[in-house]
């Protein structure tokens, strides 16, 4: 059953009172966070109530539901694609896409510049790094990010905006701090290093149960699915 447009905008209060409440834990600004509704597994209804809300961003991990949802979209709307990408899909993610958030291959870049290229268009990417150290999720590890990210090539049709990660699945947020941490020195050792990292500047990190410590840490956007659309089906 879908929730209503009023659930949505009651959980969208409440979601907005937590960031509120933990940007000032910190003296941050609200302002500085963007917001992306994951809407993967919702319906294109649920996607149009929250366009009504005001949602601007949205996130979905899979290439071909995201095709099915925003080849087409509606003013101001921005497509994150958040999950992996496999090579086959490459192409058509940079179709529909307007930011790729799970990068880890030198290669990958090279083929969504030529993607991005071809489609007349450039593309935001970020850098997933494996801040968890869990086999079962992607991104460069932290052993190896700092030679990877020194060795990303300038590419015109490519715009790098950052770093993503994804928290450890524990149960405590607190058990994510030391990666977040780990993620926003790298993205100030980095940032305007080279005329390619001058945008460099977004952390893509937090989603509802750890985006608490994600914005101690310097989070700048945070994926939120449930606490905005309810259970997926």
């Amino acid at each position: 059953m879908l929730i209503s447009k009023i659930q949505m905008e009651d959980n969208l209060k409440l979601l907005q009172k937590q960031i509120e409440e933990s940007c000032t834990s910190c003296s941050r600004s609200s302002s500085e966070i963007t917001l992306i509704w994951v809407s993967k597994f919702h319906p294109i209804e649920l996607v149009e109530q929250a366009y009504a809300l005001g949602a601007r961003d949205f996130g979905e991990n899979r290439v071909q539901e995201a095709i099915e949802k925003f080849t087409t979209k509606q003013e101001g709307m921005r497509l994150h694609v958040i999950g992996p990408v496999q090579s086959n899909k490459l192409k058509k993610a940079v179709q529909v896409a307007d930011s790729i958030h799970s990068v880890h291959s030198l290669k990958t870049l090279e083929r969504l510049n030529l993607f991005a290229k071809e489609a007349s268009k450039v593309l935001d990417v970020f850098i997933q790094v494996n801040t968890s150290e869990e086999d079962t999720k992607s991104g460069v590890s932290m052993d190896s990010i700092h030679e990877f990210l020194n060795e990303m090539p300038e590419l015109e049709n490519l715009n790098y905006k950052g770093l993503m990660t994804i928290g450890k699945n524990t149960g405590n947020p607190e058990d994510s701090r030391k990666g977040f941490a780990f993620l926003r020195k790298l993205r100030d050792e980095f940032y305007n290093s080279k005329t390619h990292f001058k945008n460099f500047s977004d952390l893509s990190m937090g989603m509802t149960d750890d985006l608490k410590v994600a914005i101690e840490e310097g989070s700048t956007i945070l994926r939120v699915g449930t606490a905005l659309f309810g259970n997926r089906n």
